[in-house]
């Protein structure tokens, strides 16, 4: 998934992009108000997380032009403020979590995994797909009962294909998505990984889950059986 992180603390910035790149997300960490603004015109992001405290104004103006221009997409609001007004405050201009700090790593990752399971068209925890199923929480996949060792960054891919199921998957799409803003290597890098995933989801007598569609992308689909 593609994240943006908006905190100026830089210490605390580069822990949580390493953390939360070694689970498999692709983040975009900026510093102020401005950045954010202007990163998710530009961007499409599947959560925010969102200091308050900006050196060039409050973060909660950012949520505010989030939801009122129709953009649901979850943020997780970070801030030194403890008082109830304050988290009620952040949740009335449509944050979807409110964490104060100082807060420990593990709370954060958490936080972000369930609001990341609240996808727009798969309510369960579990993300299935025939006899695929995906743990988000447990960064662990199956298929039938075979568990399928994957990368971070093939179980991300994996992730998003699944949360789109039968929607074809442009690959600048999942560039965007997958990798991060600052990627810049090989043109083909979306066709290798999902190359090395199909080989490991691979099974006698099962189809390829995964759909090219040619001079698009791919299409990750729910029949599995061979013909």
């Amino acid at each position: 998934m593609r994240l943006l992180l908006v905190e100026d603390d830089s210490q605390l910035g580069k822990v949580l992009v390493r953390g939360l790149a070694e689970e498999g997300h692709a983040v975009d960490h900026v510093a102020t108000l401005a950045a954010a603004s202007e990163s998710v015109v530009v961007n499409s992001y599947d959560l925010v997380v969102l200091d308050l405290g900006l050196p060039d104004g409050d973060g909660a103006s950012l949520c505010r032009q989030l939801r009122d221009g129709g953009d649901p997409v979850p943020v997780l609001m970070l801030t030194a403020r403890d008082s109830l007004s304050d988290k009620v405050a952040g949740l009335d201009v449509g944050a979807d979590d409110y964490l104060t700090k100082p807060f420990d790593y593990p709370e954060l990752a958490a936080r972000v995994r369930a609001l990341l399971r609240r996808p727009k068209t798969v309510t369960g925890p579990i993300l299935e797909a025939g006899d695929i199923r995906l743990d988000p929480a447990a960064h662990r996949v199956w298929r039938g009962a075979i568990m399928i060792p994957l990368t971070a960054r093939e179980f991300s891919l994996l992730d998003y294909l699944m949360r789109r199921l039968g929607e074809v998957c442009r690959r600048e799409d999942l560039l965007e998505h997958v990798w991060d803003a600052h990627y810049d290597g090989l043109s083909n890098v979306v066709d290798v990984h999902i190359r090395n995933l199909r080989r490991k989801l691979e099974q006698p007598g099962q189809r390829d889950p995964i759909e090219t569609v040619r001079g698009v992308g791919y299409r990750m689909t729910m029949d599995h059986r061979a013909n």
